[in-house]
């Protein structure tokens, strides 16, 4: 078979989406995210007025990371991710979720051959990508 007949029997086999059904809870459940991360940050500049703005940006982030473990760990974040698509794993929880679920899911396999040897399986392809994005926009930004 040959690409276009591919292409073809897929978008007849495939089904349709209804593009603003799926992009109006993306919007709202990411926006819900990160007006939570901004209420944090508030929180946290508030309640400790001598961390610096990067100390209180690290802090947000750990917490986010955390509740999006713990969401994940009692079985909201997949529910969530139901409704919302791309609006709950653009975020940093969504990163969360890429690890505590193989975490979990692997589990019953032991900690060093389920849980260790799983857990980055999402979410190591997307570190060793942006490291080396990094590295790259790094070097080329040296030599302009």
């Amino acid at each position: 078979m040959d690409k276009k007949t591919y292409n073809e029997k897929v978008k007849q086999t495939a089904p349709k989406t209804d593009e603003l059904r799926t992009l109006i809870p993306a919007f709202l459940v990411g926006g819900l995210i990160c007006s939570i991360g901004e209420g944090f940050k508030d929180l946290y500049a508030y309640l400790f007025p001598a961390l610096k703005e990067a100390e209180v940006g690290s802090a947000v982030s750990a917490t986010m990371i955390f509740l999006g473990a713990l969401i994940t760990a009692v079985g909201l974040y997949d529910k969530i991710g139901r409704v919302a698509g791309g609006g709950s794993i653009i975020p940093i929880t969504g990163f969360a979720n890429s690890i505590v679920s193989p975490a979990m899911e692997y589990n019953r396999e032991g900690v060093f051959y389920g849980v260790c040897a799983k857990m980055f399986t999402i979410a190591g392809p997307i570190i060793v990508f942006g490291i080396t994005a990094s590295v790259v926009v790094g070097i080329v930004g040296l030599f302009l």
